[in-house]
């Protein structure tokens, strides 16, 4: 174990959790194809941003000039659950293995403030498997956005080079970077357990 890692902060969406915005949509459009199409339509991943930073899904509907594409998007939360039906079991094993050894583990994630009880709900591991857990549209800040990793360390009494960081989005680990944290980019559990135990961590 590297001497200044105490603690190990996960993000959530695929990498603990498979996320797949899709589910949402298909048994409407009758395809991934079309679903797509609807996404680029209405820029679907800008607006879920805008989501994950505190707007509401409802007020992001009320937005589009198309009411069919309005109503549809306004049903995304009620359908949320079929977005995250799927853990990915691998990262959970290894944040076990973590926790055992005896690494603190927070989370980080970037996730709207009306589906994070959804998510909770579906896998309530969520809700008891981090110390802190900082939820982007319950805080209104962003990653890769400094003051969300400053947000973590603080509630979590840790200083950012006591961190280690793994998030999906290269974006993300560049901004836990130079916030001051170690970070992995996650790909797949295999290669997260690699990192691990190449850095002593495991």
């Amino acid at each position: 174990m590297t001497p200044e890692t105490k603690a190990i902060v996960f993000d959530i969406g695929n990498v603990l959790i498979h996320w797949d915005p899709h589910m949402a949509f298909v048994a409407d459009l009758g395809s991934r194809a079309a679903v797509d199409a609807f996404f680029e339509r209405i820029d679907f991943y800008a607006l879920n941003l805008r989501a994950d930073a505190g707007e509401s899904f409802a007020d992001l509907a009320a937005l589009l000039p198309d009411p069919a594409d309005a109503a549809l998007l306004s049903r995304y939360v009620d359908r949320y659950a079929a977005t995250v039906a799927r853990t990915i079991e691998g990262t959970w094993a290894l944040m076990d293995r973590l926790r055992g050894a005896g690494q603190q583990i927070h989370a980080i994630t970037n996730w709207s403030a009306e589906t994070w009880p959804i998510g909770v709900a579906t896998h309530p591991r969520l809700g008891t498997s981090f110390g802190v857990t900082v939820v982007s549209g319950q805080d209104r800040m962003l990653k890769p956005e400094p003051g969300i990793f400053d947000l973590l360390c603080h509630r979590a009494g840790l200083a950012p080079q006591d961190c280690l960081f793994i998030d999906d989005s290269e974006k993300n680990v560049a901004g836990a970077r130079a916030f001051g944290m170690d970070a992995v980019h996650f790909t797949t559990p295999d290669a997260l357990e690699a990192a691990l135990t190449a850095r002593g961590i495991l």
